[in-house]
């Protein structure tokens, strides 16, 4: 019997990091499911093992292939969406293992970026299934409470980068085909017999569902997380204000992001800890949530499948051997001399202000180009170092004050988010700043701009580019991702944004020129990867998003 493939994979590699605890009897037999509950109930530290298990697959080295440098859980799917947009520039080169999403090549039956996208959530999902069909959802024990609140969390938080992979944003969209939905209560059948698409609308109902069960279970809890690698009430609010901000429920997404407010303990970077590089470990005040990492973590060892060595200017790995993370000129040049976050990036002379004389020093010895990123700084602050044991974030508190200027602005009163967002910027990152904007849509379209430098190398930005339809334009960044050895101008491409963001339409650019080579097409979203249409019964070719042509370079002349 053929298993439905989004089981035959995370049964091969989820299994192996979590539910240790549970799974088995003390001679080798399995226990059941009403066992496993009962065992938990008894002693709910037993469910402990299997929640850090699934934190601990955010960071998994090469889960899904063996040999592949860009296999690393959560983060790579950064780096393989910031590379999709318009912000996150980056040299085709031998050394760059995300060209794929640069060219937007990534998004195929076969390509990589949709193959790992899928299992890498799925195998989430199919983790968290098992911590939830532990543990009974009226529990009034505290510790199990925390626990189901924790998966509950990590579940909705897959679901929600699943749906806006592989559909188009949910507003317009809430009846097209979304993602399949996999519980603890239909998996059995699932795996056996197949499991259809949902729509966009079930889809986001089942994470509101899982996240409103988690901010109940954590208000009751007295259980105090360990550290910031597991969920607390601010980041359960802070999930359901990011799903609430793409389902445009703006008044709900302003209450949730003021609610992540005043239950973190966090606190905004201040003006000073932004003028230099950081954002290396979850414990720094303005982090919510993140990505643990150990030195001894398989992700570390290998010294250059991590995160680290495909982002970081300062430490060893590909970016410092010709991969670099540039910014897109053409905003660098929208942020302002007075802004801390200007030096977050060398200037177009390779310069930035907010680095020692080592740090420049260092960055110059390298050849590093002009805009390339200076905001993460080396494990340790050891320049040149290879023990790449950088925490990575997740969630940051600066986050929860943008939305909640857009989220006021665009629920009827535009004064009080442009207050929001002036109070914000002023005090934290740029003493002279003022917004020009007055509307919703202009305070809007500010927002998103402080979202793009704020926020940037996050991993959020693409998803910004799908919910507010903006399309991606590159033939205006001004700058052309050119390798020295080959001649080509990459990936300078258009796509306009035509009707509702659902399609659009690609122009080759050379010099800023260029002619329309194809319409109707779907760049902007993933394909539901082969070897899951063959293995699901339910799922065929038909059923899947469209595909389309493949992107040609343009040769400089």
């Amino acid at each position: 019997m053929k298993m439905n493939k989004i089981f035959y994979l995370a049964v091969a590699s989820a299994l192996t990091v979590s539910c240790a605890d549970l799974d088995t009897a003390p001679q080798g037999g399995t226990v059941t499911a009403d066992q496993k509950a009962e065992v938990a109930a008894n002693d709910p530290s037993k469910v402990s093992a299997s929640v850090t298990g699934i934190t601990t697959m955010f960071s998994v080295c090469q889960k899904s292939f063996t040999n592949a440098h860009h296999d690393f859980g959560h983060a790579s799917m950064m780096l393989f969406l910031d590379s999709r947009g318009i912000d996150f520039i980056g040299f085709d080169i031998g050394y760059n293992w995300y060209s794929s999403g640069l060219s937007l090549g990534d998004r195929g039956l076969s390509a990589y970026g949709s193959y790992y996208a899928w299992v890498n959530y799925y195998n989430q999902v199919y983790a968290a299934n098992a911590v939830v069909g532990q543990i009974d959802a009226e529990t009034e024990n505290s510790t199990l409470q925390f626990y189901l609140a924790q998966a509950l969390c990590i579940r909705a938080f897959d679901y929600f980068n699943l749906i806006q992979q592989f559909q188009f944003t949910y507003k317009g969209n809430e009846d097209a085909p979304g993602v399949p939905i996999i519980l603890d209560t239909n998996a059995t059948e699932a795996g056996v017999n197949g499991i259809a698409r949902n729509t966009v609308g079930e889809v986001y109902e089942q994470i509101m569902k899982d996240l409103d069960l988690a901010i109940k279970l954590l208000t009751a809890s007295s259980e105090i997380r360990s550290d910031k690698r597991y969920v607390d009430l601010a980041v359960a609010y802070g999930l359901r204000a990011r799903v609430n901000l793409v389902m445009q429920n703006w008044s709900a997404a302003a209450s949730d992001a003021q609610a992540a407010i005043d239950n973190s303990d966090a606190t905004p970077l201040s003006f000073e800890g932004a003028k230099k590089p950081g954002f290396i470990k979850m414990t720094e005040n303005n982090w919510m949530w993140g990505i643990f990492i150990s030195e001894t973590d398989r992700v570390v060892t290998s010294a250059i499948v991590n995160w680290p060595s495909h982002m970081g200017s300062f430490n060893y790995g590909y970016a410092s051997v010709g991969a670099w993370r540039m910014i897109n000129p053409s905003l660098y040049e929208e942020i302002n001399p007075s802004d801390a976050r200007k030096g977050w990036f060398l200037d177009a002379n390779s310069k930035s202000n907010n680095l020692s004389s080592q740090q420049q020093a260092y960055v110059n010895s390298k050849g590093t180009p002009p805009y390339a990123q200076v905001k993460f700084a080396p494990y340790k602050e050891e320049l040149g170092t290879s023990t790449n044991a950088n925490d990575i974030p997740l969630m940051r508190i600066e986050e929860m004050y943008l939305i909640l200027a857009e989220a006021q602005a665009m629920s009827g009163n535009a004064s009080q988010g442009k207050t929001t967002l002036e109070n914000f910027v002023k005090t934290y990152r740029d003493p002279q700043y003022s917004c020009e904007g007055s509307s919703d849509k202009e305070i809007q379209d500010e927002v998103w701009i402080q979202r793009r430098i704020e926020l940037w190398g996050e991993g959020l930005a693409y998803f910004d580019l799908l919910r507010l339809r903006k399309g991606i334009d590159r033939a205006s960044t001004k700058f052309t991702t050119v390798d020295p050895d080959r001649k080509l101008e990459n990936y300078n491409y258009r796509i306009v944004d035509t009707v509702e963001g659902e399609r659009a339409a690609i122009q080759s650019v050379k010099n800023g020129n260029g002619s329309i080579t194809g319409t109707d097409i779907n760049y902007l979203i993933y394909q539901i990867p082969d070897e899951e249409i063959q293995a699901n019964k339910l799922i065929n070719e038909g059923d899947n998003n469209l595909g389309t042509p493949t992107l040609i370079p343009v040769p400089v002349n």
